[in-house]
């Protein structure tokens, strides 16, 4: 019984397995497909605390819950504090001392730990905010921020720890779309997190405030204790125990050999090859395409009349641009395809991308519109991929928990405050066009709006720029084969 067993495992994962699912060549004998489908659930439990912390908190307690957006959105601003200290976390596993010589799963532990207690603690603390009681309103504003902090701290270790791991288990071969394979994982997982949480609280308006706050503890909880499953599952016998390590740790204990320091390893990263200038780039284009992030579904309800529903949709639209954009860059990397090269495309297509939004207006066009938004994940896709194998081919100066941490530190940071600035300046800029300073032209919802995407081109230009000395000097394929497995796909 247990043979045929066997033999059907080994036939969906060798012959079925393959042939429908996207980067199944990535696949080796030392880290076999299952193996590094599981490794990918760490990615799933950050995308549905993503879509935690971005998306349905800030709809429930806004709308909802009726607290103030200003105080939500300092709150889901909090975790971008932790961003930066990404690539420090990513040092300290490449010099994690551990009994067992583990690297990573220490920090990706505790980072599941940090995201079970942000997410346990939450919902309590958001109720007293939204509530009131006898407890203290600065007080329960503390208890929120923590909640959220705890939450995003653990997000960001998880994942910088799980993607070092990730490419500490792949060879040079296969890197590159091992990680595009991660990141495909993670925008799945965002979509399926967000059809789930509409489904658990569908009818929530219209729940009594004792259900709909049992309603909003049990989801909340259930998704801490999803994260902690996810993350077991995902770590189960990924990282080896190296006795070789530990007996190195003690002999230079021995001899007083001092660990190496985050700020000399640092210095050393970014004077070596081309990091500082990949950094920059890295922060200019991804505030590039982010500042829309907020913007981009108010932009087609008030200046081109779409529904609720219809803009719904233009995040599936987004994602399936950048799925796209993961399954086209692993393709072109497996063809040692320059990586700077691929985000140059990617930053080219986002100008593009963001012509066409600005266009959709004096044409009345919303299937303009909608080309757009495609535009934005697939142009955003190919940046954040190109950028990411990157910094995976820097790994080799100083270790790969600092080089990924960085590209997340910076990434994360960016992304936080391209959101904040966004809607800041759009709201600024309406402002003062409403007077008729600007004259009778420049007045109406689209002016603002417009005026943001247009600064998002400008900084797309200057990533360019920033990059495409990188991209002209050529050479910087990824050290992968030609072999591909999106057999499927046009």
């Amino acid at each position: 019984m247990s043979s045929s067993v066997e033999a059907l495992k080994r036939l969906f994962y060798q012959e079925v397995l393959p042939k429908l699912l996207p980067f199944s060549d990535v696949a080796t004998k030392e880290l076999p497909l299952a193996r590094l489908l599981r490794l990918a659930l760490f990615q799933a439990s950050v995308g549905m605390m993503m879509v935690l912390l971005y998306g349905t908190l800030n709809r429930v307690m806004v709308v909802e819950k009726g607290v103030p957006p200003w105080l939500i959105g300092l709150m889901v601003a909090l975790p971008v504090l932790v961003a930066p200290f990404r690539a420090l976390i990513g040092f300290k596993s490449d010099h994690h001392e551990s009994a067992f010589g583990w690297r990573r799963v220490p920090y990706i532990w505790f980072g599941t730990l940090m995201q079970f207690g942000g997410l346990a603690i939450m919902p309590f603390a958001l109720l007293l905010m939204a509530e009131g009681g006898s407890v203290p309103t600065f007080v329960t504003w503390l208890a929120a921020g923590l909640a959220f902090l705890v939450a995003g701290a653990g997000l960001h270790t998880t994942q910088t720890a799980g993607l070092a791991l990730a490419t500490d288990l792949a060879n040079d071969e296969t890197r590159p779309r091992v990680i595009a394979l991660l990141f495909v994982v993670l925008n799945l997982s965002m979509l399926v997190a967000s059809l789930a949480f509409g489904a658990l609280l569908s009818g929530f308006d219209e729940m009594s405030v004792g259900q709909s706050n049992q309603r909003l503890i049990g989801v909340l909880q259930g998704a801490a204790l999803v994260a902690v499953v996810l993350n077991m599952v995902a770590l189960w016998k990924q990282e080896s125990i190296n006795r070789d390590r530990v007996e190195q740790i003690k002999a230079d204990r021995q001899a007083h050999k001092e660990p190496p320091r985050f700020a000399e390893t640092w210095a050393h990263f970014i004077q070596a090859g081309s990091a500082a200038r990949l950094l920059v780039a890295l922060g200019l284009g991804t505030a590039g395409f982010q500042m829309q992030d907020i913007l981009l579904e108010p932009y087609g309800g008030q200046v081109l009349g779409l529904t609720v529903s219809q803009t719904t949709r233009l995040t599936a639209v987004w994602a399936l641009g950048t799925l796209a954009a993961f399954g086209l860059a692993a393709y072109l990397l497996g063809r040692r395809v320059d990586y700077y090269r691929i985000s140059v495309a990617g930053a080219l297509i986002g100008v593009l991308a963001f012509i066409a939004v600005i266009a959709a207006d004096p044409l009345g066009s919303p299937l303009l519109f909608r080309f757009g938004a495609l535009l934005i994940g697939f142009g955003g896709g190919l940046f954040a991929v190109g950028t990411l194998s990157a910094a995976m081919n820097l790994a080799d100066v100083e270790g790969s928990g600092l080089a990924l941490g960085a590209w997340g530190a910076v990434q994360a940071t960016a992304y936080g405050l391209a959101m904040f600035l966004g809607g800041a300046i759009r709201d600024l800029v309406t402002s003062i066009t409403s007077t008729g300073a600007f004259g009778p032209d420049l007045m109406g919802p689209a002016v603002g709006y417009t005026f943001v995407y247009n600064l998002e081109i400008l900084l797309l230009f200057a990533t360019l720029i920033a990059i495409g000395p990188l991209a002209l000097k050529g050479g910087h394929a990824a050290r992968s084969s030609s072999k591909f497995g999106l057999t499927e796909l046009p």
